[in-house]
């Protein structure tokens, strides 16, 4: 039996956690059982520069408030697939790199296709419109060692990308850890610091 509207699952996690990994992952599995997948990436629906920095370009503050626009992803995304909505969605209004805005044609989605959105601090707001969210679970430690292996040409190197994570994304996740408690409030944790043996938990 066909759903009403297509299913909407988060992957949540602190910055370099695997979440867009565990995303693409899934959504392949989905696909090999011929599941129509809707891919979302946070990254797509950031705020322009001038919006994210306005606090500092090193603020963790402002990283946690500023960095992505949640609003459009709930008016685009997250409001037209859910129940009462009308299913024409958007999949990025934002071309990170050149700092652009993008608005591209929309989509029209069918009621049984599935929602897989990556990103950070996904259940700070709408927790309610995610029909599930799964917390990527990485240890501060792991995550910085992953996070410096993949950025450090981006920010000149390893000691720049370990003052970026330590003093922007990580302490930024930490707010978000200390305010939402988000694997608690997530339906299922991955347990991923071990990245041959990770372990799926149903809250």
């Amino acid at each position: 039996m066909q759903s009403r509207h297509p299913l909407r699952v988060a992957i949540d996690g602190i910055t370099a956690s695997g979440k867009t990994t565990l995303a693409d992952e899934l959504s392949v599995e989905l696909s090999r059982q011929r599941r129509q997948v809707i891919r979302v990436r946070m990254d797509d629906f950031h705020h322009l520069r001038e919006h994210r920095y306005r606090q500092g370009s090193d603020s963790a503050r402002g990283y946690y408030d500023d960095a992505y626009d949640f609003e459009a992803l709930y008016h685009h995304v997250l409001e037209p697939l859910g129940p009462d909505g009308n299913r024409v969605y958007r999949t990025r209004m934002i071309d990170l790199a050149s700092n652009t805005l993008i608005n591209e044609p929309p989509e029209i989605a069918e009621p049984d296709d599935v929602l897989v959105t990556d990103g950070s601090f996904m259940q700070r707001l709408h927790r309610n419109d995610w029909d599930a969210v799964i917390f990527v679970n990485t240890s501060f430690p792991e995550a910085l060692r992953r996070g410096i292996l993949r950025d450090a040409d981006q920010f000149g190197g390893t000691a720049g990308a370990e003052q970026r994570y330590t003093q922007r994304y990580h302490a930024a996740a930490r707010l978000y850890l200390d305010e939402i408690n988000p694997a608690h409030a997530a339906d299922f944790v991955l347990d991923n610091d071990d990245l041959a043996t990770p372990l799926l938990r149903r809250n």
